[in-house]
């Protein structure tokens, strides 16, 4: 069932139920069936029409619409048309040289992006299929799904301008959420679309979240529930040799090495432009980003000193402000702690008794973070210092990037000071993409 739910900031939040929204048609396309076309529902659902009504706005006006994907939830407009584009730079107060993905519906609606005099069978004027071979195993595999490639962008090409930042290429994702996808379909245009947060916060993984950042800077957001990944896309480069990875997301290192062609691939997310020293190749390269208002202390999984808990050096700086700060009449420090593997409960630090919060809204059920609250005791056990809040983001990679951006919002608006985040072995897996954007956020790192 979708309903409107009038917000009161002038944003409105457009629910979308579980409804049937489209399905690839089956044996449609020469290349790539199974992903050839994207169709429709053809059902007059309230959740279909509700996304008709998105569409429209769309393609109609230059601001943009917040609408969730399986990663994060994005901020798209029309891809085709500056205008509409300029409207996401706007609404995030994002870099101009920061370029965009290109969400498509379907196999058909790339290669139209690709050869702009493409033909319906999939071959233009006698040519061969325009997405590169390199692409085809990673295709199969991993789409619709959390893995952006990069791609030439021809002469004459359909996207604006202000898409890729005056780069010659642009990437490409087909998410898997049906919902984007229908969006996208009934759009009849790729969407360009970052993350729907406010250029450096964290991302959005809730509607809430969307709103939180863009209330007032946009007039619609689709809300389908929370995302199931947590974390932005993987972007790989496979127009260079040997291919790279520009982003560590939501397709793993391993998992794109298996894939033939690939098997040599290699990390390119530590370049001169993430350190701001050239233009980025991809977007989240350059800038800081996913940083909430707190400062963040992040210890890497490779700090003897906080194997189990927040560090002695730490714990005394940690009491010497807090007690500057009561002698000096400011308000009480608020420490917030993020665990995943190692910590137990306060992290070390001395507390009075916890007490359960309200759950953070998280991706699913079984992933839920649960935040604790209690008072921050100094070195005599009946002297309050200040507040603390924990939180548990989970024990395995995956489960830490689902909860990873709901935490530190949530720690956000909770009023944290300081934020102390355990981070989590740095391998191949996902692991790595929540590591990369944990330092990214981070005001000081701890190794």
């Amino acid at each position: 069932m979708s309903q409107v739910v009038p917000s009161r900031t002038g944003t409105r939040i457009l629910k979308v139920g579980n409804d049937e929204l489209g399905k690839f048609r089956q044996g449609g396309s020469a290349h790539q069936e199974r992903l050839g076309t994207w169709e429709v529902s053809a059902t007059d659902s309230s959740s279909v029409r509700v996304l008709r009504e998105a569409a429209e706005y769309l393609r109609t006006k230059d601001i943009p619409v917040g609408f969730p994907t399986e990663t994060v939830y994005g901020l798209g407009a029309d891809a085709t048309r500056s205008a509409a584009v300029k409207g996401i730079y706007t609404a995030k107060g994002r870099p101009s040289d920061n370029p965009l993905i290109v969400h498509v519906s379907d196999l058909d609606m790339l290669r139209v992006l690709l050869t702009p005099h493409h033909s319906a069978n999939g071959t233009t004027n006698g040519h061969s299929d325009p997405i590169p071979e390199i692409y085809k195993p990673l295709i199969s595999r991993f789409w619709p799904g959390p893995l952006t490639i990069l791609l030439p962008n021809p002469e004459h090409s359909l996207l604006a301008p202000e898409v890729t930042a005056g780069l010659q290429t642009f990437g490409a994702r087909m998410p898997s959420s049906p919902l984007a996808l229908t969006l996208i379909k009934l759009a009849g245009a790729p969407l360009a679309a970052p993350s729907a947060n406010a250029s450096t916060r964290p991302s959005a993984t809730t509607a809430s979240d969307v709103l939180e950042d863009m209330k007032g800077r946009i007039d619609l957001v689709l809300d389908g529930g929370p995302c199931q990944v947590g974390v932005e896309s993987t972007v790989v480069d496979g127009l260079c040799s040997p291919p790279v990875v520009l982003r560590p997301g939501g397709v793993s290192m391993a998992e794109i090495r298996s894939c033939p062609g690939w098997d040599k691939v290699e990390k390119a997310y530590k370049d001169q432009s993430e350190l701001g020293k050239a233009a980025p190749r991809a977007p989240g390269m350059k800038y800081k980003h996913y940083s909430p208002k707190a400062r963040v202390v992040l210890y890497e999984a490779t700090y003897a000193a906080g194997k189990n808990g927040i560090s002695e050096d730490d714990v005394d700086y940690i009491t010497q402000t807090s007690q500057q700060a009561k002698e000096a009449g400011s308000a009480p420090t608020t420490i917030g702690i993020i665990r995943t593997r190692s910590w137990k409960t306060a992290a070390g630090l001395r507390t009075g008794q916890l007490e359960s919060r309200e759950v953070v809204e998280a991706p699913e059920p079984d992933t839920e973070v649960e935040a604790q609250e209690a008072q921050l005791l100094g070195p005599k056990l009946d002297e309050p210092l200040g507040k603390l809040l924990d939180l548990s983001i989970g024990v395995d990679a995956r489960s830490a990037a689902k909860g990873l951006f709901s935490a530190l919002r949530e720690l956000d608006r909770r009023k944290a000071d300081v934020i102390f985040v355990e981070g989590i072995p740095d391998n191949d897996d996902i692991a790595a993409a929540v590591m990369n954007r944990l330092r990214k956020a981070a005001s000081e790192i701890r190794s």
